[in-house]
């Protein structure tokens, strides 16, 4: 196992924008061990999000080398890059992106379809990855019949269900009371203690940052402080 999960270097990320280029990252460098809980945080517009999407092989830098696992991405194909995504990165967004008509467990089998996995084994994978979130008697549920923190324990089984080496996570709480915020980041902590998952928070918010282990502060492309 490599020593780092995510090993970032000398990071640069620019989008043409007309004739305009808008420098989102400039010269981010950042290392996350196995099995750290970080959050990366900054106001509107500070490149937090653009470098989750880095760190997760949904981009690509525009120079810097970049390394999920050990792996160098720089030079992978789409199709080299949506393998690792597959493999070994779970996301888990503020608008929970479930599929409406399908049940609990149809959602949560999704990203075994990608991977070709037989029909039993994700049936059986995704109900106990729906059990360890605490909804194993909501897996014929569809998402109209959940609360919104449970549709998010249903996010958070589907990006678990590949036992990837990353959790990557977009203002999880976002779109959630306070008390199911919290709730929800308690069950990423938990399955963080128990499955030694990395977890990578993406958010504005100082109290579910304050239940992180290290802060990864940016403002405008660049890290202001990282403890």
């Amino acid at each position: 196992m490599s020593k780092w999960v995510v090993d970032a270097e000398n990071i640069t990320k620019v989008y043409q924008m007309g004739e305009v280029e808008v420098h989102a990252l400039r010269g981010i460098s950042v290392k996350i061990a196995p099995g750290e809980v970080v959050a990366i945080m900054g106001p509107s517009g500070s490149g937090k999000s653009t470098l989750m999407n880095i760190m997760g092989c949904l981009d690509r830098p525009t120079s810097g080398e970049y390394s999920l696992n050990g792996e160098s991405v720089a030079n992978l194909s789409d199709d080299q890059l949506a393998e690792i995504r597959n493999r070994g990165v779970g996301f888990v967004f503020q608008s929970f992106n479930l599929l409406p008509r399908a049940t609990a467990l149809a959602n949560v089998e999704l990203p075994m379809r990608y991977a070709e996995l037989n029909g039993r084994n994700r049936k059986e994978v995704s109900r106990q990855a729906l059990e360890a979130v605490g909804l194993g008697d909501r897996i014929r549920h569809r998402p109209n019949e959940l609360s919104g923190g449970e549709m998010q324990r249903v996010a958070i089984a589907r990006a678990l269900v590949n036992d990837p080496a990353i959790i990557m996570a977009d203002e999880p709480t976002g779109n959630l009371d306070s008390k199911a915020g919290d709730e929800i980041m308690k069950l990423l902590r938990t399955l963080n203690e128990e499955r030694g998952t990395t977890l990578i928070v993406v958010t504005h918010d100082p109290e579910i940052a304050s239940l992180t282990d290290r802060i990864i502060s940016l403002r405008d492309g660049r890290i202001k402080e990282d403890n």
